[in-house]
């Protein structure tokens, strides 16, 4: 065969895949399940205040984590295990050694709001340097901890020291304690990655971690059955750190209600398939009620965190903070988008946004008090939440995710389409079961959920993106 008829046999196989390749559909005939509202939920959770109450109320969020709650209110002593029990050396068993009332007053706040707690047990992230900490160093005594862990869920859970009787079910052992300097802290420091002594301090870590998050479960399942205990919030699904930490609970004969983990990163894919992955491990030890909670997710782009925490003046801060890409930019929104549309269809159980503080990189808002891309995002998605309950069937195919809903009175139902990186200028869905349409909006670079002309004729949608890039549409369709 010559040179030119390879070419063009490989063209006419290109061809032929692309025209194979299922094309988008949706059909409100067939409800697959309920919404699990879990699956928005938020981390670094939103500071409620009076004054911003409503506006965070428009997300929607099933679920607050309380971890970092700390680093909103600096001047206070706000969640964290050493504020609210800052001597250690006391009784854990006395009510007057500690200290709730700061605590007290933001899980209201949030529960007023409309929100469950998550609650994150242990300490904030110290950024103090690779042998300066205080709050994260490795407890001493393993066992005092647990007593006042369980200290503190008595006082959310029964009313102890003056507490309450909120139904707090989510309990979560620490935070990133594999992450390095700056979580779960060696006296002398953790090392640095690449060294000779790292991976021998690393493993000392992980199988200090190991005793400590058992001691812990051990102690507040026997007082607090009912609870969800579990962790330990990994930097990401580490399936080593998962395999002794499960090991070490089977041999002591105690069962995570759930794991945990973050992921920071820009494939909807590898997300997906980390529970795919956990789900596998935990049911090879027996743990099959175990539950998957991934409690820190947020697009990373091209940059990656050198990028991210380089000074606003250097070469990287445009392309971090402007443009498409960027951090809170229209990829981020429909990379933000597509996950939550495939959360509900994944093996996770709860999934937590982060980046809900009023301002800043991880707000929904820029220091110029303007809403990221990524903060309509979170509204567009927050309002399925609120106004739907039953899924429907639908598909993706390539950079395009669609998510098909119902509203509660089953009189509409709701197409999100999130094209995350697309180069294409139109999409085209197969939609049945619906009347017409009753509306549409947009989010892309230039318009923020901004009402936008579709076609729909036997059948078929037709939407045109009037910027190519990352773009979603919300349809509502009347049934």
């Amino acid at each position: 065969m010559s040179v030119k008829n390879a070419i063009l046999v490989l063209f006419s196989v290109a061809v032929s895949a692309v025209s194979l390749a299922k094309p988008l559909s949706a059909d409100f005939t067939k409800e697959t399940r309920p919404i699990n509202r879990a699956l928005h939920s938020s981390g670094y959770a939103p500071k409620v205040t009076m004054s911003n109450r409503n506006e965070i109320k428009a997300f929607s969020f099933e679920y607050t984590r309380t971890h970092d709650l700390a680093l909103f209110d600096s001047a206070q002593r706000i969640l964290d295990t050493y504020f609210i029990f800052p001597l250690m050396h006391l009784d854990a068993k006395d009510p007057k050694n500690y200290y709730f009332d700061a605590t007290d007053y933001q899980l209201k706040l949030i529960q007023d709001n409309g929100s469950k707690i998550f609650y994150r047990l242990g300490v904030s992230i110290e950024h103090t340097g690779p042998k300066v900490h205080f709050n994260s160093l490795i407890p001493k005594d393993f066992e005092k901890m647990a007593e006042v862990f369980a200290g503190t869920i008595r006082h959310y859970r029964k009313g102890w020291a003056n507490g309450f009787n909120w139904d707090i079910k989510y309990w979560e052992i620490w935070n990133e304690p594999d992450g390095v300097n700056n979580m779960w802290c060696l006296p002398d420091g953790d090392g640095t990655r690449g060294t000779p002594d790292f991976q021998v301090k690393d493993k000392k870590r992980r199988d200090l971690f190991c005793k400590f998050f058992v001691t812990c479960l051990k102690r507040l399942k026997s007082e607090f059955p009912d609870a969800k205990i579990g962790g330990p919030a990994l930097t990401h699904a580490r399936m080593d750190y998962f395999r002794a930490l499960l090991n070490e609970c089977k041999k002591a004969g105690v069962a995570p209600d759930f794991l945990s983990w973050h992921y920071y990163g820009n494939n909807v894919d590898i997300m997906i398939n980390d529970a795919e992955k956990v789900r596998k491990l935990c049911d090879e030890y027996g743990f099959k009620n175990c539950e998957l909670i991934v409690n820190e997710w947020h697009f990373l782009g091209a940059y990656g965190w050198n990028g991210l925490n380089s000074s606003p003046s250097s070469k990287n801060s445009k392309s971090v903070w402007n443009g498409p890409g960027s951090h809170n930019g229209i990829d981020s929104s429909c990379f933000t988008l597509s996950v939550l549309s495939r959360l509900q269809t994944s093996k996770y159980k709860q999934a937590y946004f982060y980046g809900c503080n009023p301002t800043g990189a991880w707000g929904y808002r820029g220091a110029n008090g303007k809403k990221h891309k990524v903060g309509n995002a979170l509204l567009m998605f927050g309002s399925i939440m609120r106004d739907c309950g039953m899924i429907c069937a639908s598909t993706r195919e390539g950079t395009v995710t669609t998510f098909a809903a119902k509203k509660h009175n089953r009189s509409e139902g709701w197409l999100l389409v999130s094209d995350y990186g697309g180069k294409g200028d139109t999409i085209e869905v197969d939609v049945k079961g619906v009347k017409r349409v009753v509306s549409a909006t947009i989010l892309d670079y230039e318009r923020d959920i901004l009402p936008v002309d579709v076609k729909f004729e036997n059948g078929k949608l037709t939407l045109k993106k009037p910027i190519k890039g990352s773009t979603a549409f919300l349809v509502k369709f009347a049934l």
